[in-house]
C-alpha cells in the first residue's frame, strides 16, 4: 500500500520530527509514487489537448539513511536534493528491503521482493535457496516492470547505474522497459 503524500513547505520541513530508516528508498519510492499519483491528478485537471504529465526522476542510492539528506533532518547540506524535495511531494512511510537488489526489484515491480524473484541478493543466496520460488536471482519475467508502464504511457525511460536484476539479455534494462541504459551488472561491463 502506498503512503499518503505530504507536501513539504519550505519554511517548516526542517523542523519536523524525522525517524531514521535504513536506505534512501523512502525518499526515492516517494518520488516514484508521487509520479504515479501526479499522472492521475494531472490527467483529471489538464486542459484537453495539453500534455500536463509530470516529469519523474527516481534516484536510488545505496546505504543512504532517511535523515542523511538536509530536507529530511540531515546535517549535510544537499541543496539540489532539497530543491527537488521542496518542489515535489514527500512520502514518509514505506516497506523496504535491507539490501540493494531486493529493493530495486520491489521498486521496478511494485511487489514484494520474493514475488519479484529476488528474496535476497543473488550473491548471498545459499545453495538451498537458489532457484526456488522467490529466489530466482533476477527480476521475475511474469511481472510488469514500472518502466514498461511509463514507456507505454509515452514517457522516455532512461536508466544509469547498478542494475543487479539479472545477467541475461532478456533480464536487461532494455528488456524491462528502459529505452536507453548505461549500467553495471554485478560490476561487469554494461548491458547495452
Amino acid at each position: 500500500m502506498l503512503a499518503v503524500p505530504e507536501r513539504i513547505e519550505p519554511t517548516t520541513f526542517r523542523n519536523q520530527e524525522v525517524t531514521t530508516v535504513n536506505g534512501a528508498v523512502i525518499l526515492l519510492a516517494g518520488v516514484l509514487a508521487t509520479s504515479i499519483l501526479s499522472v492521475a491528478s494531472a490527467a483529471d485537471s489538464a486542459p484537453r489537448g495539453a500534455d500536463q504529465r509530470p516529469n519523474t526522476l527516481l534516484i536510488l542510492a545505496d546505504d543512504l539513511g532517511y535523515s542523511d539528506i538536509w530536507a529530511f533532518g540531515g546535517e549535510i547540506h544537499t541543496p539540489n536534493l532539497d530543491a527537488l524535495a521542496r518542489q515535489g511531494v514527500r512520502m514518509t512511510q514505506f516497506y523496504v528491503a535491507p539490501t540493494c537488489s531486493p529493493t530495486r526489484a520491489m521498486l521496478m515491480s511494485g511487489v514484494d521482493s520474493h514475488r519479484a524473484g529476488l528474496g535476497a541478493m543473488a550473491e548471498t543466496m545459499v545453495p538451498e535457496q537458489r532457484g526456488k520460488p522467490g529466489y530466482e536471482g533476477y527480476l521475475n519475467q511474469n511481472l510488469v516492470a514500472f518502466p514498461d508502464l511509463l514507456r507505454d504511457a509515452g514517457y522516455y525511460t532512461y536508466m544509469t547505474g547498478k542494475w543487479h536484476l539479472g545477467q541475461k539479455e532478456e533480464q536487461s534494462p532494455a528488456a524491462r522497459g528502459f529505452e536507453q541504459s548505461y549500467g553495471l551488472c554485478r560490476n561487469r561491463p554494461p548491458i547495452e
